[in-house]
């Protein structure tokens, strides 16, 4: 869910995928739709805003993605030109899972989590603001790579399938390879009999004056036999990095008391300390929103607040 100053887009994630644009006006409510584009396939769980003026949307389902250009002079308006971009089918009986984008440099970067690989795209041309594929870079097999982030020159991938978090150096274009420096398990300790784990989302927040660190938040999903605790979210620390010691090593699990906590995301740096909070919800349940405080240097979670009026809720979007 992109915002761009008082603009927002959001996905439709249903069989005939959409992407939408909304206006956020002072008070913080939000307009009807103003614009509603195809994109193009089946089930889009995804959406981003390029520093390009375009939004790269990804279909979950049907494998496939779109890059859309919007009006230089009003980003709620959508270009409708561009085309879409289908990832290589894996082997039967997986298939191409695109989850996300993200942008790096001159690529956008999109994990495909059936297809065990993040695709590499780039700009056809300045003028057309098509992409195409150029390369990927290779996962382990069958760890399902669902979302990425990048700090410290480094690559670091969330595995679903797996629930494992890796780190990487990022390889050269188009094609290039690295070695997967270090692999840590983000399942909590002692769950519970049957309980069947998929991760779902990680940050990494810029240091700033008040987190110098940046420490990495992932959220675990139990999708079995739920735990009394709620699911988890882990912290990590990347630690000696350029040495041969350098890896991951685990802070903490914070059990948040929600079920499958799929959308987390952290508050603005604007000058109003809404950084030092973590905004989490869980997709099934009814345990509501809760907004964690990171302490310790963000070394851990305080739970602060809690809402109930809605019991379910996928993502968030700071104002």
């Amino acid at each position: 869910m992109p915002n761009t100053h008082n603009s927002n887009s959001a996905v439709n994630e249903i069989s005939d995928g959409a992407l939408q644009s909304f206006i956020i006006n002072e008070t913080g409510a939000l307009s009807p739709a103003i614009e509603t584009i195809s994109s193009g396939g089946d089930g889009p769980a995804f959406a981003t805003a390029l520093s390009t003026n375009a939004v790269a949307i990804l279909n979950y389902n049907s494998g496939n993605g779109r890059i859309i250009p919007t009006d230089p002079t009003d980003s709620t308006r959508f270009i409708d030109t561009a085309p879409e971009i289908t990832f290589p089918q894996p082997a039967p009986p997986n298939v191409s899972h695109p989850h996300m984008a993200l942008q790096h440099e001159n690529e956008v970067l999109v994990p495909d989590l059936g297809g065990d690989k993040i695709w590499r795209l780039t700009q056809t041309s300045k003028d057309s603001g098509d992409y195409e594929i150029q390369g990927f870079i290779p996962q382990p097999v069958n760890s399902g790579p669902r979302h990425i982030a990048i700090s410290n020159d480094r690559l670091f991938v969330l595995h679903e399938l797996a629930s494992t978090l890796t780190v990487q150096r990022i390889p050269s274009e188009p094609n290039g390879t690295a070695p997967i420096i270090a692999s840590a398990s983000i399942i909590p300790p002692d769950p519970p009999e049957g309980a069947a784990f998929a991760a779902a989302e990680i940050l990494i927040p810029k240091p700033t004056s008040q987190f110098s660190k940046p420490y990495i938040y992932v959220s675990n999903r139990n999708t079995g036999v739920q735990d009394p605790r709620g699911d988890a979210i882990a912290i990590f620390e990347h630690v000696f990095a350029d040495t041969p010691e350098e890896g991951l090593q685990l802070v903490r699990h914070v059990f948040t008391g929600l079920d499958q906590p799929r959308g987390m995301e952290l508050g603005i740096e604007d000058g109003r300390g809404g950084e030092a909070f973590l905004a989490v919800a869980g997709v099934a349940g009814n345990g509501g929103v809760k907004i964690f405080e990171r302490t310790d240097g963000g070394r851990n979670l305080e739970l602060v607040a809690t809402n109930l009026d809605i019991p379910t809720r996928s993502t968030f979007l700071w104002l």
